[in-house]
């Protein structure tokens, strides 16, 4: 018997990155740790939900299949069987309601196993999603191309969006194009680009990572119309030792051709207050300025490659 060939799976990736995958499932219940960590904090408080309203309707239907299981519930009362499992489940049982018969002692002793477990892998679960650091790293919404000493230059603004610094900061910054074979075809092809500075003994407010575009850059001679062509996506991945957490964070981003803006530079996000102390301003992270063909450095100081 032939079944239907599976829909091909479809998976959009930040930057427009997107791809295929056939035969995969979207929800692998034989990995239910990786999923209920997975889960964004809405999803997973629904499917906590659903799991625990699915287990009390179940034993509610046990308790109210068999006549008299439940002393004191009403006759046929399949609300009053639903509120016994949820007091048995939640081991709390307020004495009105009590199981009754043989039948009904052995299912009770049933969801109470039932309901310790469920309450211990709920909060093994919520903890380690509490629990799990998170990097909060801010990237602009769009890479720039613009002369810096001299040279057109790929920049990429990066800024610590916590409040706290972070030690050992790491970048790597990864090109992917689609190119075409002599055969006629078609690959994915990366390659590192090499970073003026990819490390960073102290992350406290921006960095801007830069990838210098001369002969032995990747992308040499690239310009917008290029870049579309060969369907450039640019993959940074971030790490950096979090001292509140005693952990290391890590963060992700892509940009897709459409989102590499040339001929523009960063305006100025970090700049001296009057008493001096350094102020980063969050709402200029996305601001431009327009390439004057000049040099010019940030009027405040940011780490800068």
């Amino acid at each position: 018997m032939m079944w239907p060939a599976r829909p091909p799976r479809r998976v959009v990736r930040p930057g427009g990155y997107v791809f295929k995958k056939i035969g995969g499932a979207r929800i692998d219940f034989r990995d239910p740790y990786h999923l209920a960590v997975a889960l964004t904090w809405p999803k997973f408080f629904t499917a906590c939900f659903t799991l625990y309203l699915a287990v009390n309707l179940a034993f509610a239907v046990l308790f109210w299949s068999v006549a008299g299981s439940v002393g004191n519930a009403q006759p046929q009362s399949f609300g009053d069987c639903f509120f016994f499992s949820i007091e048995t489940l939640s081991t709390v049982g307020f004495g009105d309601m009590y199981p009754a018969t043989a039948y009904g002692r052995i299912v009770t002793a049933a969801e109470l196993v039932t309901g310790l477990a469920f309450t211990a892998i709920l909060n093994g679960l919520t903890f380690v999603r509490f629990a799990r650091p998170q990097a909060k790293m801010v990237f602009a919404a769009h890479p720039v191309v613009a002369v810096h000493n001299g040279k057109p230059t790929l920049m990429l603004r990066v800024v610590n969006g916590r409040s706290s610094a972070l030690f050992r900061a790491k970048a790597t910054l990864n090109l992917l194009t689609s190119e075409t074979a002599p055969n006629g075809k078609h690959y994915r092809r990366v390659q590192e680009l090499r970073l003026e500075r990819s490390h960073l003994p102290f992350f406290q407010l921006a960095w801007t990572l830069m990838h210098v575009l001369d002969e032995r850059s990747p992308l040499y001679g690239y310009d917008a119309m290029r870049v579309g062509a060969a369907k450039v996506h640019l993959l940074i991945t971030m790490e950096a030792h979090d001292p509140t957490l005693s952990a290391t964070v890590q963060d992700f981003r892509g940009y897709g051709p459409a989102e590499i803006r040339f001929g523009v530079r960063y305006a100025d996000a970090v700049m001296p207050a009057e008493d001096g102390t350094l102020v980063l301003d969050l709402a200029r992270l996305e601001e431009f300025e327009p390439e004057d063909g000049t040099d010019h450095l940030e009027t405040g100081w940011s780490e800068r490659e």
